[in-house]
């Protein structure tokens, strides 16, 4: 039997945020749409639900390697 579980967009915001793929919120939203979550500016919305969210995005964000690369060139 298969299970056809789809998380909500408010869900899938959450796991996105805590995977280490999604530097901000923008990308979340952008990643959702990519998904084909509907209405995601309207599930998404509000001043709490993006902090919290952006919050997740700074602790848990990983930069690709290539990202992390250019990130130290820049600095040196």
């Amino acid at each position: 039997m298969s299970n056809n579980f789809r998380p909500t967009t408010l869900e899938r915001a959450y796991e996105l945020a805590r995977s280490g793929q999604c530097r901000t919120v923008g990308d979340i939203k952008s990643q959702l749409q990519a998904e084909g979550h509907e209405r995601v500016q309207d599930r998404l919305y509000g001043s709490s639900l993006t902090s919290a969210l952006r919050k997740l995005c700074v602790e848990h964000y990983i930069a690709p390697p290539e990202e992390d690369a250019a990130t130290k060139a820049n600095e040196a």
